[in-house]
Order: C-alpha cells, then structure tokens, then sequence
C-alpha cells in the first residue's frame, strides 16, 4: 500500500506518541508499504514554527531530511498536477494544507494516515 502521512501523524510517528492510531502505526511500520511526506506537509510545519504553535528539537532543514531517511519515508513533491486537483475539489474543509494532501492523494493513488475524518468526503481512503 502507498500511504501520505498528514502532517500531525508525521509528527507523532516521529515523537513515538501514543496519539498515532493503532491501525495507523500498523501501517507505516509495515515494510510492505511506501510511506510519502508531502513537501505541503513541510511548508505546513515551517510556517506553524515560525508562529511558534509548534517546536522542534532541531532546525527544520535538519530536522526533515534526517527523520525522511530515518524512518525509510520518501518526500512527495508538489507538482502542477496536484494544485490543479485542488481547483477540482469541492470546498468541504478550509485547511489549505488538507486539501492540497488530499489532492496529492487523489492524484498519486495514495491513502492518508490522518486523524482527520475530512479525506473521505473527498473520497480519498483515510487510514487512522
């Protein structure tokens, strides 16, 4: 299976909280799988610390490149792909972030490992 993490279940997986579903955890330490982090999910991290809603341990340049190869996650680009999705879903969920990973889901044939229940109404399958 080929799974994008949202960003709040990135950093739980990285923090080892118990936040992080059962079925979710099952899933991304499955070997079977291809875990994605979408590049959304990075630009979403760094705007959320430099408002200072949420801190890291080290800087974010570090931060992701090592946790990407710790962990065996690939980055998912943004391509025009993706964004041009976005213009084609309905408005259902005002988080730009959101909506932008269930596009990339969408367009890559990807399920979200997401706490958030708003991805299947986008008919996106949401694992949690």
């Amino acid at each position: 299976m080929r799974l994008l993490l949202d960003t709040h279940a990135f950093l739980w997986w990285v923090d080892g909280t118990r936040s992080l579903g059962r079925r979710a955890a099952a899933a991304v330490s499955d070997p079977r799988n291809d875990v994605f982090v979408s590049i959304a999910s990075c630009w979403e991290l760094a705007i959320k610390l430099s408002l200072g809603k949420w801190r890291l341990a080290k800087d974010l340049d570090r931060f992701i490149p090592e946790q990407l190869a710790t962990n065996g996650f690939a980055l998912l680009d943004l391509r025009l792909a993706h964004v041009v999705r976005v213009a084609g879903l309905p408005f259902r969920h005002r988080d730009p972030f959101d909506r932008l990973l269930a596009a990339q889901a969408l367009e890559e044939e990807l399920a979200v490992v997401s706490i958030d229940s708003i991805f299947p109404r986008y008919g996106v399958r949401r694992i949690w």
